[in-house]
């Protein structure tokens, strides 16, 4: 039985009253706490709201805030080392271009659209109250103009998120990736809502006055932003076509409805079915609603991730109720204690710091003025009328007071309470004082040490507010491959130094590996996890590193760790103006290999090679090259006349040689012919038989 949209809408609108209803009963008192911390550092008075006020009503109440400091110092540590993210591949490779993109369009997006303001609100509110939040929203680049339909995420702060920022009771992670419907309230003067909204609230329904909540009060009306996650499963079937080698083609079943005659085409072209599967779709679909109706319907909104990111300070689940606080809760007793403590010695003084004197009335007839104006003109002298007796005479000595106030003894309990709040202040909150007076006599080291011991108590809300960072990239990424579509479509990055860049997203481009046309950078083909780099809580860290790093010049005597070494602690160096030297020691650690190079630091290194290398050199350089020139013709006429001398003794070396031979041959044939005219002589006489 299909229901029409009016109906459907009512049964949102009933559904979403019903539950944020039954989240108001399990979390309200616990949320109102949290608004009762924020208050009680940040709120001047509200150290003395409750049943104490009643007890110093009509007294001095003073504030001596030691929390709002402890506060402030944790939220000036953060700012100092804000928490940066970074996406990295889930495969696990190098050198992912993609992975790259991703964290320069997210830095992108924080720039442009002030995302320090969000985590700083959410970051204050959780350390302050123990929970904050904020939002991520799909926004156009330019709103004023009408051709352009390209989107970017914007991080938006939510105010008073311990108020107005609930989800169901059923997501029990802290980061709420596991939420199916998160409420954003937003509160509106009568008067905005009816020009807002087009809508009076007194023509809502009597029964939305039974609920827990009241969406309707004299001076407020609330809106709800409801994100309700969908999930439906779908169809999506595999063709194969003639190419067996090719790669089968993927369509979905929204492909199907939205064009009737597409498997009768791929049928016709040869295409035939060999799979198929069936798989979950996750949707946020986002209502607007107050307490009488459904106000709008957003439709989806980009991403499979509702919205709304939550930062849990210190979170605990007890008796099944999510629990949470910051760092104000259990300091708050030290801190009344103490202020009523001094509040009370301060009226001691300013009451009894005097003896005064105690007279008759009729003593003072006359000279009350006199006497309440002294502590301000301060008289020379004052007057008393002296007592007469019945028949008028003076009584001796009756123009003297009759007594003297005493001021009164400070009790040992309150010394010894006022030692207990202020060691309990320093218990709760860390010793302030302790890491903020620098000793002359402190070594480096000692100061490190108190600055390690602060951080401890710091550090828990620097780890959770990382889950908060780590679960806002993953949102973002989520939204961003649904609003990035349009291709070759240009968008800015900005590197780990601050540089801004261009990338140019969606662009076809040839593979030769694979013989095919691919989309390079494509989000869809984004397949990472987010991680988060939590910095270091102190500036004396990178003292500590700067230390440790002189401390190792004096371990070493080889010159080229020597200089690496000496541009790392220039690297670390903390201090106005130096920004500059940082840059230049770090290009030279690029080209001494120590660092590993950006791509622009690398393209950089090649024009300046190729400039090198086209441009003339000067004249002191033309010079020592002439001369290394000459020197070099002359080494070679040089070797030219020794290698001639050498050959010239080879020759006569040679002829020498020649001569001996010929000599000795003539001998040989002297010999030879000698030898043979012997023969000639005896050779008939052996040739004669004998008789």
């Amino acid at each position: 039985m299909t229901i029409s949209n009016s109906e459907r809408l009512n049964k949102v609108h009933e559904d979403a009253i019903r539950e944020f209803d039954q989240i108001q009963v399990s979390m309200r008192a616990e949320r109102l706490q949290c608004l009762q911390d924020r208050r009680f550092y940040s709120i001047t008075g509200a150290q003395w709201e409750g049943p104490l006020s009643e007890q110093f009503e009509n007294k001095p109440r003073f504030e001596f805030n030691r929390v709002h400091l402890a506060v402030i110092r944790i939220i000036n540590e953060y700012r100092n080392n804000r928490i940066t993210v970074d996406f990295q591949p889930k495969d696990g490779a190098k050198d992912d271009e993609l992975a790259d993109t991703c964290d320069g369009l997210y830095r992108a997006d924080e720039q442009s659209c002030t995302a320090n303001e969000a985590y700083d609100n959410a970051f204050e509110e959780g350390v302050g109250g123990g929970f904050g939040a904020c939002r991520l929203r799909a926004v156009y680049e330019d709103e004023y103009d009408d051709e352009n339909e390209c989107q970017r995420i914007r991080m938006e702060p939510i105010f008073d998120a311990d108020s107005c920022v609930f989800f169901n009771l059923d997501a029990q992670r802290q980061d709420k990736a596991d939420a199916k419907r998160a409420y954003v309230l937003t509160p509106y003067t009568l008067a905005a809502y009816k020009e807002e909204w087009e809508d009076d609230p007194s023509s809502w329904p009597k029964m939305i006055t039974q609920s827990e909540f009241d969406w309707c009060t004299p001076d407020i009306v609330w809106v709800c932003e409801l994100y309700k996650i969908e999930e439906k499963s779908e169809v999506v079937r595999y063709f194969r076509g003639l190419d067996e080698d090719a790669e089968d083609m993927r369509v979905t079943q929204a492909q199907v409805d939205n064009d009737e005659k597409l498997l009768e085409q791929l049928a016709a072209t040869g295409f035939r079915l060999v799979r198929e599967k069936r798989v979950k779709r996750r949707k946020v679909h986002k209502y607007i609603l107050s307490g009488g109706k459904v106000l709008e319907d957003c439709g989806y909104v980009p991403g499979t991730e509702i919205p709304v990111i939550p930062f849990y300070a210190k979170r605990w689940v007890v008796d099944g109720v999510e629990r949470c606080m910051g760092h104000v809760r259990l300091a708050k007793d030290a801190q009344r204690l103490s202020n009523m403590l001094m509040s009370w010695l301060a009226e001691i003084a300013s009451r009894f710091d005097i003896e005064k004197p105690i007279v008759t009335p009729e003593q003072m007839q006359g000279w009350a003025t006199m006497w309440a104006q002294d502590n301000v003109k301060k008289f020379p002298y004052l007057f008393l009328n002296a007592q007469t007796d019945a028949e008028g005479n003076v009584i001796p000595g009756s123009a003297t007071p009759q007594a003297y106030t005493k001021s009164p003894q400070i009790p040992p309990a309150m010394a010894a309470l006022m030692q207990m709040a202020e060691q309990a202040l320093q218990d709760l909150l860390g010793n302030q004082q302790a890491g903020e007076q620098l000793q002359p006599n402190l070594s480096g080291k000692a100061v490190e040490l108190i600055q390690n011991r602060l951080d401890m108590q710091v550090f828990i809300y620097m780890s959770n507010f990382a889950k908060f960072m780590k679960r806002c990239g993953e949102v973002w990424l989520s939204m961003m491959k649904d609003i990035v579509v349009e291709k070759s479509r240009p968008m800015k990055t900005i590197d780990k130094q601050g540089d801004s860049a261009q990338v140019i997203m969606n662009q076809p481009e040839y593979n030769k590996d694979e013989a095919k046309e691919i989309m390079a950078n494509d989000l869809t083909k984004a397949n990472m996890e987010v991680t988060t780099d939590v910095g270091p809580s102190s500036s004396s860290r990178r003292a500590a590193t700067v230390r440790a790093l002189t401390g190792m010049l004096q371990l070493t005597q080889d010159p080229e760790i020597q200089q690496v070494l000496s541009a790392m602690a220039m690297l670390n160096m903390e201090g106005e103006g130096i920004s500059e030297v940082r840059d230049y020691f770090r290009a030279k650690l690029v080209r001494m290999g120590a660092v590993k190079p950006t791509e622009e630091e690398i393209a950089e290194m090649e024009t300046e090679k190729q400039q090198s290398a086209q441009q003339p050199p000067d004249a002191q350089t033309q010079f020592l090259l002439s001369s290394a020139e000459e020197a070099s013709a002359a080494a070679a006429e040089k070797r030219a006349q020794t290698v001639e001398t050498l050959a010239s003794a080879n020759l006569k070396n040679a002829q020498a040689d020649k001569t001996v031979a010929e000599t000795v041959g003539t001998h040989q044939n002297t010999q030879i012919a000698g030898v043979e005219a012997l023969r000639g002589i005896v050779q008939p006489d052996l040739g004669q038989a004998p008789t």
